[in-house]
């Protein structure tokens, strides 16, 4: 199993990648911005939020192929929130996914501009995924609502003003989970939840989806916490310790490293349970569940 897990991971993966260098070569826009825009985007990362659109879409049927520009549209939103979080007016963060960031190579203008660029581009791949004929515009309508609602100020953009907000203070376990929900669950609930739509599948199966993706961030924000107090920057890519440099709320400062921990386990417990009515076919969608909680990357 695990051996077919990897193999379609590193499949999906693949698909996503060539995807992705397509939709962003040859743009009818000023070189330097494409420039910067690739840089980030093609930089490489497990492309989770990708994988999931397309694990989910397969659970109900739908071939991966026909929820490609979904699962980019994703990519891309996710990619632009990265740029803007490492700026020096939020995170200010000078290494992600093992090189430069985005501002240190070409400003922090042409950043902020290559992040605007990417999250515009996503909702153009949206309109793509219309004409899709197994997906139909009626589905992606819904599907990119969804990703709206789950990026903006109801999402993971809220998420982050709360979060800025709750820097040099401790927020209590309430708190912290809201904030992680927000700023990084809400877009793996869409993940899963748009493939289940362009799928067609039923309302209790997207309410199923919504809770597993929930569990799920939950502990890969966690997990991310525990990284950056005992991760290997060369390893996981980015920077570490920036949390507390930042005076940031997080599991490990309220719980410390093993009380996160084992917090992070019981989510992805969580996150499995909402799956066993699937049984034998979400396989995927487990295995990467449990694979959160085995990142040093």
């Amino acid at each position: 199993m695990k051996r077919e897990y990897l193999q379609y991971v590193a499949a999906r993966r693949e698909q996503v990648e060539a995807a992705l260098d397509r939709y962003t070569s040859g743009l009818d826009a000023p070189p330097r911005l494409v420039e910067a825009m690739r840089y980030s985007l093609l930089a490489g990362g497990k492309r989770l939020r990708p994988i999931l659109v397309l694990a989910a879409s397969e659970l109900f049927g739908l071939d991966a192929a026909d929820a490609m520009p979904c699962a980019c549209a994703i990519e891309m939103i996710h990619t632009y929130s990265l740029i803007h979080d490492d700026l020096p007016c939020m995170d200010d963060d000078e290494l992600r996914r093992g090189r430069p960031t985005c501002h240190v190579v070409y400003g922090e203008a042409m950043a902020v501009l290559a992040g605007d660029a990417l999250l515009t581009q996503a909702f153009g791949l949206m309109a793509e995924q219309a004409g899709v004929a197994r997906v139909g515009p009626a589905r992606t309508a819904r599907a990119a609502l969804e990703l709206a609602q789950a990026a903006g100020a109801a999402g993971m953009i809220g998420g982050q003003v709360e979060d800025l907000a709750w820097e040099g203070r401790q927020a209590d376990e309430a708190q912290l989970r809201r904030i992680h929900s927000l700023k990084t669950g809400a877009l793996f609930c869409a993940a899963v939840r748009m493939g289940g739509i362009l799928a067609g599948a039923g309302e209790g199966d997207l309410d199923r989806l919504g809770r597993y993706a929930a569990h799920f961030g939950l502990a890969f924000q966690i997990w991310d916490d525990v990284l950056d107090v005992v991760g290997d920057a060369a390893l996981t890519g980015k920077g570490v310790g920036s949390d507390a440099r930042q005076e940031k709320s997080t599991y490990v400062s309220l719980h410390g490293v093993d009380g996160a921990r084992e917090r992070a386990y019981a989510a992805v417990r969580q996150a499995l349970g909402e799956l066993e009515p699937f049984g034998r076919d979400a396989w995927v969608l487990r295995a990467l569940a449990e694979s959160v909680v085995d990142r040093v990357a």
